[in-house]
Formats: C-alpha cells, sequence, structure tokens
C-alpha cells in the first residue's frame, strides 16, 4: 500500500470511527427522549431550533435546514408536532405565502425539560464512548471545542 492508499484508508478509518459514535450518541440520545419525554431526537431537534428564536417560531425552510431534514419531511414532521399541540404554524404577515411554525404552550413546556433529559443521555453516551479506546479520541476532541456561534 502506497502513501496515497494509506491516507485514504485513514481518513476511512476516521470516518467509520466518527460514524460509530454519532450512531451510538445517537441511540442513546433517542432512547432516552423517547422514554422520558415521549420525543423522537429530531422531534427534540425542532423543538430546540425553536426554542432558541427570539420570537419562538421559523419559517418553515429555516426549520428544514436546522434539521437537516427535506421540506416533505419537514411537513411531514411538524404535522406529527402539529397533532400533539406541541407547534402551529401561522402565516407570515408580510408574505402570505410564508408559513411560520411556533411552539404551543405546550410545546414550551416539553422544551423545558427535555434539554435536561438530552444533555444527561449526552454526557452519559460519551462517558461510554470514552472508555473504548478507537472512540476515546473523538470523545477527547469534542470536549475540547470551543463554543461556536449558532448555525443560522
Amino acid at each position: 500500500m502506497g502513501i496515497a492508499d494509506d491516507a485514504v484508508e485513514v481518513r476511512a478509518q476516521g470516518w467509520r470511527t466518527l460514524a460509530a459514535l454519532y450512531g451510538a450518541i445517537e441511540s442513546d440520545l433517542e432512547r432516552a427522549l423517547q422514554a422520558e419525554a415521549r420525543l423522537s431526537v429530531v422531534e427534540y431537534t425542532v423543538l430546540d431550533a425553536l426554542s432558541r428564536q427570539d420570537g419562538w417560531h421559523m419559517r418553515m425552510q429555516q426549520l428544514a435546514r436546522a434539521t437537516a431534514l427535506s421540506p416533505s419531511a419537514t411537513t411531514r414532521l411538524v404535522n406529527r408536532l402539529e397533532d400533539r399541540a406541541l407547534l402551529t404554524r401561522i402565516l407570515c404577515a408580510d408574505d402570505r405565502r410564508g408559513i411560520y411554525t411556533e411552539l404551543t404552550a405546550a410545546g414550551k413546556a416539553l422544551v423545558v425539560e427535555a434539554p435536561t433529559i438530552h444533555d444527561r443521555a449526552l454526557e452519559d453516551s460519551l462517558g461510554a464512548a470514552e472508555q473504548l479506546p478507537e472512540l476515546a479520541p473523538l470523545v477527547d476532541a469534542i470536549h475540547r471545542l470551543e463554543p461556536v456561534a449558532a448555525l443560522p
């Protein structure tokens, strides 16, 4: 194997390791959020994204970007959360074509509870991953990350 092949293998191994860590964390988060808040990880992501907005609402396309979902998947997700009375949709006053998604009182109440569940599950998951030699370097890198501005 040549130097170029070694570099490709290192990147591929790094990607596989990152994917393994991501999968383990997402599974732990999913289990905890479902058990304690009846939320999936992506549902939590929507509530969290909305809670970080000053007006507590976002346009649907902003929500799609925040959740990394397609527009149709975002619509289905918003429908589910709206059926559970956690979200509501309102028309944009400036642009009749625009639709905002906004937290309801029940959604706001859940946003107070869910981050504690999420953060505890994340901490536990990272702690478990840190004990595995193949994942420990990535966990260490996560712990050393500096805060960055929120994504748009």
